[in-house]
């Protein structure tokens, strides 16, 4: 008779939200069958309660009862009828799709220089014609320049360069003629390295010190 009245989870409803168990799905659901409003309330309230018990770690969260409420309608497949502190979640209100994001890139086939360097580009728009410009743009190029040879390319010519920093300027600024160049891709490729390499070289060092300090703790 005992094997018989064994219940397996295969053969169970299936729980809406299975962090709370099956038991405050039992409490609920009956909650839902209680017919005097008043008792349906002060059930409903009891049922939160429990429900914090089980979150002690979320109680200084700002909303958590709100949330609490929220799962409860959930739970309840929006079929509980109860005086709720805050506005009655509804289906139609769970189920509605936010309104989608706009891409931060304009240029999402340029996606290796980054955002920072449209950025950057517009500003350098805005300045005042003069020394300062110019060598803020001539920085922007070799920046753009060593960004490309980062993605995947062992060289490029400076002529791609400004084809792109004249489309991402929208023709503000075109260095097509310019009788300067951009610095040589070995350099920029080799100062990129000697960067990454002296912060691995800082991040041993830090590991070292670190082991050392734990070390002579240890020993005291």
């Amino acid at each position: 008779m005992l094997i018989d009245n064994l219940e397996y989870n295969t053969e169970r409803v299936k729980l809406i939200i299975p962090e709370y168990g099956r038991h405050i799905q039992k409490m609920i659901n009956q909650a839902v069958a209680i017919e005097d409003r008043d008792e349906r309330n002060k059930v409903a309230k009891a049922i939160i309660a429990v429900m914090g018990n089980l979150q002690p770690h979320l109680r200084d969260v700002p909303d958590f009862q709100h949330k609490l409420w929220d799962q409860l309608f959930i739970m309840s497949d929006f079929k509980l009828d109860v005086d709720a502190p805050y506005p009655i979640l509804t289906k139609e209100k769970l189920d509605e799709r936010p309104e989608p994001l706009d891409y931060p890139q304009n240029f999402p086939k340029y996606r290796f220089y980054g955002n920072n360097i449209k950025r950057m580009i517009d500003v350098a728009i805005n300045w005042e014609e003069g020394e300062l410009k110019e060598a803020l743009i001539m920085t922007i190029a070799n920046h753009m320049k060593k960004c490309f040879l980062s993605w995947n390319k062992d060289t490029v010519d400076d002529t791609v360069i400004y084809n792109h920093l004249l489309e991402l300027s929208n023709g503000k600024i075109n260095l097509i003629n310019s009788e300067e160049g951009l610095r040589d891709s070995f350099n920029l490729m080799k100062s990129k390295k000697k960067y990454s390499n002296n912060s691995n070289t800082n991040k041993r060092n830090n590991n070292y010190r670190n082991n050392n300090n734990n070390r002579n703790k240890k020993r005291y």
